[in-house]
């Protein structure tokens, strides 16, 4: 019986709330232990366009552990987390320690094309450089983004998107992947086999977003499947 660790945020967080339960209609509760790592806020900033929804709205990840019996460890750092279980799943986590990577087979979902996107805020740097879009899931490295792809599947873009539309679609796609990563372990797909690479992004600035959005009527013509 497969073991999996799941490493999200001892703190309330939707998407570890989506993906645990949808895998418990898969898995059996013992086949799981979650690990919280503390959540640390991000600073505040001007934003125009909120790509994902908000984590917070959503209920302690200790709560659902302890409704399905499921064993839940608070840890002070990553490498705090042991090792032994056949594979660990990041469902919230900031960038893990190399120490914690280099003995523990570790998949996560980027919501981008690996490597074409790579870092923060992946679905506006897609939409202003004029990227397809798409969610990857891969093995963790000691790179940001780069480990080895398991599978890629884009997002359909339709001409009457908005942003709002896309974004709840795209991340969507990010809980579909991550819930159903055993899937696409055994059928590997990508169709950006070829795609080419750039550096991690940091976060949008404020201005670079203002015109990301005066190019979304472009980025829908030219993606868009219908």
């Amino acid at each position: 019986m497969k073991t999996i660790g799941i490493i999200t945020y001892d703190y309330p967080h939707l998407k570890t709330e989506q993906v645990l339960l949808n895998l418990l209609t898969k898995y059996k509760p013992e086949q799981f232990e979650l690990f919280a790592l503390p959540f640390v806020p991000r600073k505040e900033r001007s934003i125009q366009i909120i790509h994902r929804p908000d984590m917070s709205k959503s209920v302690l990840p200790e709560l659902i552990a302890r409704a399905h019996g499921i064993t839940y460890t608070p840890v002070a750092h990553d490498y705090d987390i042991p090792g032994g279980l056949d594979l660990y799943l990041v469902s919230g986590a900031g960038i893990l320690s190399a120490e914690f990577v280099k003995n523990k087979k570790t998949i996560n979902t980027h919501p981008g094309i690996i490597p074409a996107v790579r870092g923060l805020d992946a679905f506006k740097w897609a939409v202003y450089e004029m990227k397809p879009l798409g969610v990857s899931l891969h093995y963790i490295d000691e790179t940001v983004d780069a480990g080895e792809i398991i599978s890629v599947i884009p997002t359909d873009v339709f001409k009457t998107d908005t942003f709002e539309t896309l974004c709840r679609r795209h991340y969507e796609n990010e809980v579909q992947m991550t819930s159903n990563f055993e899937y696409y372990l055994q059928h590997p797909v990508n169709i950006f086999p070829d795609i080419e690479s750039c550096a991690p992004h940091r976060r949008m600035s404020l201005a670079t977003e203002i015109e990301m959005i005066a190019r979304f009527e472009e980025y829908k013509e030219r993606y868009s499947v219908a």
